[in-house]
């Protein structure tokens, strides 16, 4: 059994979706403990001022990670390496001999000058912090949190060799590590050096992310080495290429970074509320979205670099057909059970209900954007497959700013105007709540968020107009079956609330699993009398068993 686990390390995974359901899986995996870490926290801590104080510690080191890592990008080397290898092994060692050497240079700048200036950053965006006792230990955990970027960079290198070789299990057990070394510094290291240890936690983490892939870098001759002097016409390339989509990535950090110092002017708790919904959302993102986007990425830039126009917009239908397939039905399943999936992840210990249900109503905001989150990050792939960079690049810096500005305006909004304020506390049953005015950051997140697909979709239509009529289909088909399933599962609720104890853990997740499982059911059966051409697809890719998948020697070019 063991020597089989193993043996998935060397593994070469060629189809789409048996690269994305393996990359699903894992995800899963990593988000499961993802879960575990955020239910300790909950439980621990509740939804207090330490894990705010927690939470906005990450936002300069992840600042950090979007701009200066996004050099050492997945996205942005695979076009570079696959140029490389069909030129030769020794090209491609140099290149990535090249690029670590100078990210390694860059990041060590950048990391001490963050470290000195971090009181002044914090300061600025956390001035509610700034007058306690607890500003010292938001700066100390700040410091410790930099050496995240730093391993999780290296990571981003390493990755981008992995991929192209299409060892996708190696990629996709790494998030799964990283959260074990989180997890890690919450029960052993939080005991007893506070919260240093949450953030010497999440450092180790970041380390195996980069560490468990060294193997097989190793096997393929390709771990990098300092080579000097920097050749900067390779740097020149990546970093003219790159800066479009650090930018990208950029905007919706920092409209995030927005959202977070905005949440702590409100209520106590308010950056822990939108964290929490924040991390849960996005798990059904990182299974579905992320893993389609990620094995569709190589093949679209092989595709298109080839002149395969056909076969391209081809794979960019054949993803999103099946992204809308597994994203609809589940968002209207989050909606429905955000208070089972709120109670049942978070609440235990210091998590009240009244942190579960304003938990529950921010995810609920945050969800109705999933299908545009996940449809939004193929997106951007297939354009940074054709070497445009710099469409997704306004359309997102657009999408940041209606977030921002949509957010601020909400919240004025929520404030002032007595019938709007009911109006979305009553529909989202958080009435005589503290602190609801939180709600309308995720509100105005997603509102961002679905303006960014409407203009991706729009922009990508134009240029392949044979793209949307396939996939406009498979989401008319999908919503109407997932909408007779969310009303089922909403009937269903009530007759499970008198069959289950729902003030138990065990009785409200099984009212929650049993009403979800009757509305799967019932979605799985109006897909199938409507003749769903992706519902039998997934049916034959899972019965392929990618688990028995042989090992496929790789293409000479790429060796």
């Amino acid at each position: 059994m063991v020597k089989r686990f193993l043996s998935l390390f060397n593994k070469e995974i060629i189809g789409l979706h048996q690269a994305a359901y393996l990359l699903g899986f894992f995800a899963i995996c990593s988000q499961v403990l993802a879960l575990i870490r955020d239910r300790i926290l909950a439980s621990q801590f509740g939804a207090s001022n330490t894990l705010d104080l927690y939470y906005s510690a990450f936002r300069i080191p992840d600042v950090i990670f979007v701009t200066v890592a996004s050099i050492v990008s997945v996205s942005v080397l695979i076009p570079f390496l696959i140029e490389r290898f069909e030129k030769g092994e020794k090209e491609a060692k140099e290149f990535v001999d090249t690029v670590f050497s100078f990210f390694f240079c860059f990041i060590f700048v950048v990391g001490v000058t963050a470290y000195i200036t971090a009181p002044y950053f914090m300061k600025l965006l956390f001035p509610v912090f700034y007058n306690s006792d607890s500003f010292s230990e938001l700066i100390k955990l700040t410091r410790v949190l930099l050496l995240s970027p730093v391993f999780l960079g290296f990571s981003n290198l390493l990755a981008s060799i992995t991929q192209i070789n299409r060892r996708f299990f190696i990629y996709a057990i790494s998030p799964v590590v990283y959260n074990l070394g989180i997890i890690f510094g919450i029960i052993f290291l939080y005991p007893v050096l506070g919260l240093s240890g949450l953030g010497l936690g999440v450092a180790i983490g970041a380390f195996f992310h980069f560490a468990i892939q060294i193997p097989f870098i190793i096997s393929q001759r390709m771990f990098p080495v300092f080579r000097f002097p920097i050749k900067f016409s390779f740097i020149k390339k990546i970093i003219f290429t790159s800066l479009p989509r650090t930018i990208t990535v950029s905007s919706n950090e920092l409209a995030e970074l927005f959202l977070i110092s905005f949440a702590s002017f409100f209520t106590v708790g308010s950056i822990s509320v939108f964290n929490f919904s924040f991390n849960l959302q996005s798990v059904p993102f990182s299974i579905i979205g992320v893993s389609y986007s990620l094995a569709a990425f190589p093949t679209l830039t092989r595709l298109f670099s080839n002149g395969n126009k056909e076969e391209f917009v081809e794979q960019m239908i054949n993803s999103s057909r099946h992204i809308i397939f597994w994203s609809v039905p589940i968002s209207v399943l989050f909606v429905v059970l955000r208070a089972q999936i709120v109670r049942t992840a978070l609440g235990a210990g210091r998590f009240n209900w009244d942190d579960t249900r304003l938990t529950a109503a921010a995810l609920a905001l945050f969800t109705i954007s999933l299908v545009a989150q996940n449809m939004v990050a193929l997106f951007v792939r297939s354009y940074y497959s054709q070497g445009k960079t710099k469409t997704p690049l306004f359309m997102n810096m657009l999408s940041a700013g209606i977030i921002v500005f949509g957010s601020f305006g909400l919240v004025q909004l929520f404030d002032q105007n007595l019938f709007f304020k009911n109006f979305i506390e009553s529909i989202l049953k958080v009435q005589g709540l503290a602190g609801t005015a939180v709600l309308m950051l995720p509100l105005g997140y997603s509102i961002g968020v679905i303006f960014n697909l409407i203009v991706h979709w729009w922009g990508f239509s134009i240029h392949f107009p044979a793209f949307s009529r396939p996939v406009k289909r498979t989401l008319f088909e999908v919503c109407g079956a997932s909408t007779i399933m969310g009303y089922v599962t909403y009937q269903a609720l009530p007759i499970f609330e008198k069959i289950f104890d729902v003030d138990t853990l065990v009785g409200i997740f099984s009212q929650g699993l049993f009403s979800g499982f009757i509305g799967i059911v019932v979605v799985v059966i109006v897909l199938h009398l409507l003749g769903s051409r992706e519902l039998g697809e997934v049916w034959s890719t899972l019965h392929k068993k990618i688990w028995k998948v042989d090992i496929v020697v790789p293409d000479a070019d790429l060796q």
